[in-house]
């Protein structure tokens, strides 16, 4: 080792002493760092990177975590500065769920990796083009794409990266479409658990929704992913048209009228009513606003023509062809195309063996869930010149 890198004897003890100092601060229900399980061995004994430490490195060090920041939430195809990527998603979800992990005295590392990645595994166009891949990859394999699924798969099989069993279970339950009004962990104690429920996700339409996380850190990253989109869905509808200065504004919530409201109370309520126990609670008010507020969003939001309009005319069509193509590539082992060139021989991916070893349609998927929205689109246009897709088509501009 390099003495300019290696603590000296004095040094490492100081380091030791704090870090034992806050693991004696931790709630009797939290998550030690000593309990973390990793699949395969891992030998990091660097007193400032304890277990759930290496796992946010892990997660934040790699170019598909890169490529949130090109992803866009519900409104893809509006050329505005202002509205959410899914980069800014995983950072607000990280916050308000790292300020509960600390409020209760939870471990915030981990719940910091869990929030960071839960996300890692959505498509282009946000869940619109997570449901026109579910469709294909139904057709082609008898599978379901579930984005929850994929981040574990993307950072635990593609990426390569070694995090613990309790991170990756909590992405895998982290699905905030299904509200509770109590959020009980459920073991799962070994790999061979996490492998059932991901493969009952790909074969039950509809299980992830009634996953519940192993741990209360990944039970906090779910109710925070809710509290995150919940109220900031709202404001970029609010910047593209489809909502009004009159119906943003929820008069007659008790969680407030504006998104920093609903995750400041709704934040304090869930810590109020969860100091010193083995589960999340709230109370039924504040559960019951909740769960108005995700009821206006779908009727005003997520159904409108905005939301998916051009996603069913033009996106549904261009996956479906780059689908096959990719599919027939990867059959007759053209390296010259993309599928190759910019994923399994991609420098991140190329030393990774036993990839290509995976199925073909899963290869596919894999490939067609890590491309941003503008990557997506470039691709289609390169391939298929002939029935290109102008961006003039596509988005609604800045200036009209």
């Amino acid at each position: 080792m390099n003495p300019l890198f290696e603590y000296t004897a004095d040094e490492a003890a100081y380091l030791r002493e704090g870090y034992d100092a806050a693991q004696a601060q931790l709630s009797p229900y939290a998550t030690r760092h000593e309990d973390a399980i990793f699949e395969h061995e891992d030998r990091d004994t660097d007193p400032v990177r304890p277990a759930f430490v290496r796992d946010v490195d892990r997660i934040l060090n790699n170019a598909f975590y890169n490529r949130c920041m090109d992803k866009t939430q519900v409104f893809p195809f509006y050329k505005k500065d202002d509205l959410t990527r899914r980069s800014f998603h995983l950072q607000l979800v990280s916050q308000t769920a790292r300020k509960i992990a600390t409020a209760l005295r939870l471990n915030v590392a981990l719940t910091e990796a869990i929030a960071l990645g839960h996300d890692m595994g959505h498509t282009p166009f946000g869940h619109g083009g997570e449901y026109i891949l579910n469709d294909l990859y139904r057709e082609h394999a008898s599978r379901c794409f579930n984005h929850n699924v994929h981040s574990v798969r993307l950072l635990r099989t593609v990426a390569g990266r070694n995090l613990s069993l309790q991170t990756l279970n909590g992405m895998l339950c982290h699905c905030g479409e299904k509200a509770f009004l109590e959020y009980h962990p459920a073991p799962c104690d070994s790999f061979d658990q996490l492998d059932a429920m991901m493969n009952r996700c790909m074969l039950e339409p509809g299980a992830s929704q009634d996953l519940k996380p192993s741990t209360l850190e990944g039970c906090v990253v779910r109710i925070c992913d809710i509290l995150a989109y919940m109220g900031k869905d709202r404001q970029d509808a609010l910047s593209v048209g489809v909502l009004d200065d009159e119906s943003y504004y929820i008069r007659d919530n008790i969680l407030g009228e504006t998104n920093w409201e609903f995750i400041q109370n709704a934040s304090a309520n869930i810590i109020k009513n969860s100091i010193e126990r083995n589960y999340l609670g709230m109370d039924q008010e504040v559960f019951d606003a909740i769960i108005a507020i995700k009821d206006q969003n779908n009727a005003e939001i997520y159904q409108t023509d905005a939301a998916h309009k051009t996603l069913d005319t033009y996106i549904a069509p261009m996956m479906a062809r780059l689908y096959d193509q990719f599919l027939a590539d990867l059959e007759a082992g053209d390296e010259s195309s993309y599928i190759f060139r910019h994923h399994l021989n991609a420098w991140m991916l190329k030393n990774n063996a036993a990839y290509r070893n995976e199925d073909p349609n899963a290869i596919v998927v894999d490939y067609i869930a890590s491309m941003t929205d503008e990557y997506f689109i470039d691709l289609f246009n390169k391939l298929y010149p002939e029935d290109a897709v102008s961006t003039d088509v596509l988005y609604v501009p800045h200036f009209k």
